[in-house]
């Protein structure tokens, strides 16, 4: 069903119309640019067999999905909620003040289906621990092979050997279906005739200007 569940959203129809098609599309909730990342299949948008898949899992007219819940500052999650509705996965978007949708995150309120969007920074295992591996801050639920892995690849000195462990795990989870990865975004910036360096890209994966104190002015 998480499957059907992402081969139902259509990732650059959504991308076109709320980035200019600029963002990356994704099939991990890895950033590319991280340390020890894995490079998944590219996700691909087919309603038909979304459709097959819930057949299959014994739901041939759909079902009704619950909340979708989100940051309200996200406008999004609307498109995918359509395109969920369009293969039979009927979901009522939810969406809540940023306080409250991270504090429900956070405490595992949140049930059925979600969309978020992380700041977790680091490497693979730094966003995996956060997200994916049980006790993380924002784990619903794991499985005792990630688990082993991630505690394998904490304690190794060997570099190959903890990359290989992390690339498993990100293996693992792109098997199990367990997110539905949409993109590494891009935001939309101005920048003026006064900026000499407005600070984008100076911090790697971050898409905002940053750190402020590095944002240097024209002189008159």
């Amino acid at each position: 069903m998480r499957l059907a569940a992402s081969s139902a959203i259509n990732r650059q129809a959504y991308n076109q119309a709320e980035l200019l098609g600029l963002a990356k599309l994704t099939g991990s909730i890895i950033p590319s640019g991280f340390e020890f990342y894995w490079q998944p299949p590219a996700p691909s948008h087919d309603a038909a067999k979304a459709k097959q898949l819930l057949a299959q899992a014994g739901y041939p007219n759909g079902f009704d999905a619950g909340e979708f819940f989100c940051d309200m500052t996200f406008t999004g999650p609307e498109a995918v909620v359509n395109d969920l509705r369009a293969v039979g996965i009927r979901a009522r978007l939810r969406p809540l003040e940023r306080a409250a949708f991270l504090k429900g995150f956070a405490e595992k309120k949140f049930k059925n289906l979600m969309y978020a969007n992380s700041a977790v920074f680091g490497n693979a295992a730094t966003r995996i621990e956060a997200f994916v591996a049980s006790g993380g801050m924002y784990v619903y639920g794991s499985y005792p092979d990630i688990d082993g892995l991630f505690r394998e690849q904490t304690a190794e000195m060997d570099r190959k050997s903890r990359e290989a462990a992390l690339h498993r795990i990100q293996q693992l989870m792109h098997e199990k279906a367990m997110f539905a990865p949409l993109w590494e975004p891009a935001i939309l910036v101005g920048v003026g005739p006064r900026v000499e360096e407005a600070g984008l890209g100076l911090i790697r994966g971050y898409p905002y200007s940053a750190p402020y104190e590095d944002l240097k002015l024209k002189g008159k």
